[in-house]
């Protein structure tokens, strides 16, 4: 009886020792029914290559987990990354090919975690086709160029010159921090007439978590960054959805806002919206625009600063369009916002070598066929905007910021080669409303203050952009 024990015990051991190594050759060796895959490496079942994308460095580069794979596979590889199995295009072609069957082969599509955080089953980042399309028009009418030109403009102003103002009195300001605030206050603002000052639930403080777990690893228990920013989210949520069903149970508190525009959708007989998406739309406007744009605002102060040649052309195109008006003291027109060419030049570079977004991602909804290779259904591609903008054969030095180099080129769309707000249908809703204000932050900057960069600005990258000592700046007004 022992020995049979001892035979029966080993047999387990064989099995399960057999069944582990078929499950990892199956997991590293995926296979297609037609053609072949990519070349490439799926890492460890499960967590695949994950701990691997999700280290830090800290240049304005090509992330080392994709320039050391393309070095071994070429433009077209896979890999596993939080359990999905994704394809990475660094090709030109390849990336614009994607762009190009949007809602027909490829889909929008984001991580489960992202998604988790977002509410990307609800939000306007999830939905496609039809669906997409009407939430775009929504978002337009809030963030688009008429709304822009007749509302917002003057807001963004007002806003921009009172934060200024509070930062030269107290002598300095950590731009990354007061950026965040002062943009996520005027979207608040706008789109549920929502101030922090007056307001006793204090939104604000809930920000900050949920945007430092925005792309983290997913690793949901207590004392991550994921976990911290679930919970965060459903603080915000709730504070949003409390202000959606106020507004929607009386109609006499009415602001005229975006609130007010969703409740009116939401009752339509046609309507994709719900209550749920209409909170959570608003939640995402809210704060991946904080997000995004107060980077991009740190970033496009960290490459100014060094460059004095850059600085001078920035005042010199500003303080022309001061001495053109009858009055100095008057608001930005929109006229003189689109005549500002150097300023979007200087957006632009910043953004190409900046890279915000470290990657756009597209479900596959069927066998698509790419370079020779086969990318089946189900699977997932990923396009890094970093190679594309950091392409030697594309940009002269590409990691060297030269905003002259954007000279005579079309500076308000994505292409090919620039993506840094998108490209095909899904170009950003929210990029004039990102430039606009970059522009008028911009303008007030350097004709009204003196400032120097006194600490910080460094970064690291995980992939998600991250300035952990945050950019301080000396402010005071100029006198004239």
């Amino acid at each position: 009886m022992f020995v049979v024990g001892v035979f029966l015990y080993y047999c387990l051991v064989a099995l399960v020792v057999v069944w582990i190594s078929y499950w990892f050759y199956s997991w590293s060796n995926p296979k297609t029914k037609n053609g072949k895959l990519p070349p490439g490496s799926m890492g460890f079942p499960i967590i695949g290559e994950s701990l691997q994308f999700f280290s830090a460095y800290s240049s304005h580069d090509i992330p080392p987990f994709i320039k050391k794979r393309v070095e071994r596979y070429g433009p077209l590889f896979r890999t596993s990354l939080v359990g999905q199995k994704i394809v990475i295009s660094t090709d030109n072609e390849i990336n614009y090919s994607i762009f190009r069957q949007e809602n027909k082969s490829f889909q929008l599509w984001y991580t489960d975690s992202f998604g988790a955080i977002l509410g990307n089953d609800e939000s306007i980042l999830g939905h496609n086709g039809k669906a997409h399309n009407y939430l775009k028009k929504l978002g337009l009418y809030l963030l688009g160029p008429e709304k822009l030109r007749k509302n917002l403009l003057q807001e963004m102003e007002e806003a921009t010159c009172t934060h200024l103002q509070s930062w030269a009195k107290n002598g300095s300001f950590d731009i990354r921090q007061g950026s965040s605030k002062l943009i996520f206050e005027l979207i608040a603002k706008t789109v549920m007439s929502y101030e922090e000052e007056k307001d006793s639930k204090k939104l604000g403080e809930s920000c900050k978590a949920f945007i430092e777990g925005l792309v983290s690893f997913p690793l949901n228990i207590p004392g991550t960054a994921f976990y911290a920013s679930l919970q965060a989210r459903k603080k915000i949520i709730k504070v949003i959805k409390d202000i959606y069903e106020d507004r929607k149970a009386s109609r006499v508190s009415r602001r005229d806002d975006f609130v007010d525009y969703l409740i009116e959708e939401v009752e339509k007989e046609d309507t994709f919206l719900n209550d749920n998406s209409a909170v959570n739309i608003i939640f995402g406007i809210i704060f991946t625009g904080a997000e995004t744009i107060s980077q991009a605002v740190t970033l496009l102060l960290n490459f100014v600063s060094d460059r004095l040649d850059v600085l001078t052309e920035l005042t010199k195109e500003h303080e022309t369009i001061l001495r053109k008006r009858d009055n100095e003291n008057t608001g930005i027109t929109w006229e003189e916002y689109k005549s500002m060419t150097f300023t979007h030049m200087v957006i632009n570079e910043a953004m190409r070598i900046g890279n915000v977004t470290p990657g756009i991602f597209r479900k596959v909804v069927k066998d698509v066929e790419m370079n020779g290779y086969t990318i089946p259904a189900g699977w997932t591609v990923m396009i890094a905007p970093s190679t594309v903008h950091l392409n030697p054969d594309k940009y002269d030095n590409p990691s060297t910021f030269n905003p002259w180099r954007w000279q005579g080129q079309e500076l308000n769309k994505g292409s090919k080669t620039f993506m840094a707000f998108g490209c095909g249908l899904r170009l950003c809703v929210g990029a004039e409303f990102a430039k606009l204000q970059m522009a008028i932050f911009l303008h007030y900057l350097v004709t009204r203050y003196k400032w120097s960069v006194i600490n910080g600005g460094d970064f690291i990258r995980r992939p998600h952009l991250i300035f952990p000592n945050g950019m301080h700046v000396q402010i005071a007004e100029e006198n004239k």
